[in-house]
């Protein structure tokens, strides 16, 4: 039987226990890799390219809401990321899902509800809890930001999502591996879609779909 590898991102400990032990009775062979913050799961999905899914927990460290997921997806595309978040309105599950996530799965959630959510993003499909109407976007400013980010190429998401953790130009550079020109070039891509003129409106307008973030450096 293939060995199943996920991935849990959360910065509670007794949660992500309890999340391994719904994990641990999908399949008979499970491997389970544990992170508290965001670049821990960066590199933990580095280093299993095999992974099968990662949860992804919405307010730990490194994590500023909705930019957390843009940053994921945009990195790691292949990867399916399940958001795991005790804030489960209908809003954020289906601005979530915009956004590139496979499901949702509200941390009230019971092992038995972990465990179907899984198993259906496992499977293919996407993954809400069950009896929820997502409904539809009513404000045409937040649908036309969704519209908008869908259109960043994979390495102007990163940047976007490391914006919002409130990196500088440099330390985007440091982590990604390239020059400040050629970040500045990036971060005045992802202005020019977003239509703003500063990395503050920037932040500003993902703080609209919840991602919370503190406030940055107006300079590009």
């Amino acid at each position: 039987m293939a060995q199943l590898t996920f991935i849990i991102a959360d910065d509670h400990p007794l949660f992500r226990g309890a999340m391994r032990q719904a994990l641990d009775g999908i399949e008979a062979n499970v491997q389970i890799v544990e992170s508290g913050d965001l670049e821990s799961a960066r590199k933990e999905a580095e280093a299993h390219p095999e992974a099968d899914l990662i949860l992804l927990d919405l307010t730990m460290p490194g994590v500023s809401g909705l930019s957390g997921l843009i940053a994921f997806r945009a990195e790691f595309a292949s990867l399916p990321v399940v958001v795991v978040s005790a804030s489960d309105d209908p809003p954020t599950m289906r601005r979530a899902l915009e956004l590139g996530a496979s499901g949702f799965i509200s941390k009230s959630a019971s092992i038995d509800e972990i465990r179907d959510g899984v198993r259906t993003v496992l499977n293919g499909e996407i993954w809400t809890p069950p009896d929820v109407d997502l409904g539809s976007e009513h404000d045409p400013e937040i649908a036309g930001l969704i519209a908008r980010i869908q259109t960043l190429t994979p390495q102007q998401g990163r940047v976007l999502g490391m914006l919002a953790e409130g990196l500088l130009n440099k330390q985007i550079a440091y982590e990604l591996s390239v020059s400040e020109a050629t970040i500045k070039a990036h971060v005045s891509a992802v202005l020019q879609k977003l239509g703003v003129d500063s990395r503050t409106q920037a932040v500003i307008q993902l703080s609209k779909i919840g991602a919370e973030v503190l406030g940055q450096p107006d300079a590009i």
